[in-house]
């Protein structure tokens, strides 16, 4: 494994999807990994390196969309260059914000990744809260028909109109799956599943769900889930930390002339940013009003899009479920001394009892690759 492959540099990104050529589902002959899923915030990168500091032979494959865009940084929590020292992450800035990719792309990416982690004989560890990323792995991409190019650009007009949220609210409707899973201000995943639904007449969703394509690895997922409010707290905090340096990022990213309507900015906080910035050059605002008034909107953003990401998971069969408050050691929590939960799907209101202990999960996970 060269560093820059480790470090996430990668040569070039495929232009098209490309369909998985691996074997076929339910054979032996998928690779293994194990994946740490859950919301934003829930402690998913230190699990991983406090697991590499058992001494596993993991290495991270970053499942997450924002940390793969290299020049985003102030608002994606990337893994910091200690993080990266304790263990290898593929994929962190794997393409420029000027070209972002798609789960195909993703998956084919991934794939090279995971090829080269098991010729090694070491453990891919998938570590992340792009949903759609990890079921573009663990049950490939579904056949969905093309759409025309006509419907394509009525529908973006339509946006420009009444607004990406007004179609979100419309996603809601006919596809309460897929908008549970996607930001509002997500306009290229809103136009994308309102088109595949206009033009078939099924949700998006149900596409992935019935017209599931060909695996490429089978999985042992881990999620980390947590009480609501325990949640809540940590995401005002991440969002408190990341106000100033975004804000310095987002104006950097306007001097360079960065358009706000750049694929890449649908990222989590950055167009709300940009737009802040652009206040404070024209002199709208003061430092301070566009600190408060942007932390409380990212605030609110972060609580929302794990509200979503729970949703996702929380669907996921066969997932070992995890206690986030338990397990966590990062700076925005100190870790809790408490005796493991058992092991249980999470109900509807989230008080199941789940797993808290890491050597159960280093046991877990040797049982899985060795056995």
């Amino acid at each position: 494994m060269s560093a820059a492959a480790a470090s996430g540099q990668v040569a070039a990104i495929p232009e098209a999807a490309a369909a998985h050529s691996g074997p076929q589902p339910g054979t032996a002959t998928l690779p293994r990994v194990a994946a740490v899923l859950g919301p934003t915030g829930s402690g998913k990168t230190a699990l991983a390196v406090r697991l590499a500091g058992l001494g596993l032979p993991i290495e991270v494959v970053c499942c997450d969309a924002t940390q793969l865009i290299a020049g985003l940084d102030a608002g994606t929590a990337k893994p910091s260059a200690a993080e990266r020292a304790a263990v290898p992450h593929w994929l962190i800035d794997a393409t420029p914000w000027q070209r972002p990719i798609d789960a195909a792309q993703y998956a084919t990416l991934a794939n090279e990744a995971i090829a080269d982690i098991d010729a090694r004989r070491r453990w891919p560890l998938l570590v992340g809260g792009t949903g759609l990323y990890h079921r573009a792995l663990v049950q490939g991409l579904a056949d969905i028909p093309q759409v025309e190019r006509a419907l394509r650009a009525a529908l973006a007009a339509e946006a420009e109109v009444r607004g990406i949220e007004a179609l979100w609210r419309e996603l809601q409707e006919v596809d309460p799956d897929y908008a549970a899973a996607t930001p509002p201000t997500n306009r290229q995943r809103v136009l994308r599943a309102l088109e595949v639904y206009r033009a078939t007449g099924r949700a998006f969703s149900a596409w992935h769900r019935d017209a599931a394509g060909t695996p490429s690895v089978r999985s042992l997922d881990f999620v980390l889930l947590a009480e609501r409010d325990w949640l809540r707290d940590r995401l005002a905090v991440r969002a408190a930390l990341m106000v100033p340096p975004l804000l310095v990022e987002a104006a950097t990213l306007l001097a360079e002339g960065v358009a706000t309507e750049t694929p890449a900015l649908k990222a989590l906080g950055y167009r709300r940013a940009m737009a802040e910035a652009a206040s404070l050059q024209r002199g709208e605002t003061t430092a301070a009003e566009a600190s408060r008034a942007f932390g409380e909107a990212l605030t609110a953003d972060h609580r929302a899009y794990a509200r979503r990401q729970r949703t996702w998971f929380g669907r996921l069969e066969g997932a070992v479920w995890l206690d986030a408050q338990i397990l966590a050691t990062d700076a925005l929590q100190p870790a809790q001394s408490v005796a493991p939960a058992c092991e249980a799907r999470p109900d509807q209101d989230g008080a199941a009892p789940r797993l808290g202990s890491l050597e159960e999960i280093a046991a877990r996970l040797r049982a899985w690759f060795e056995g």
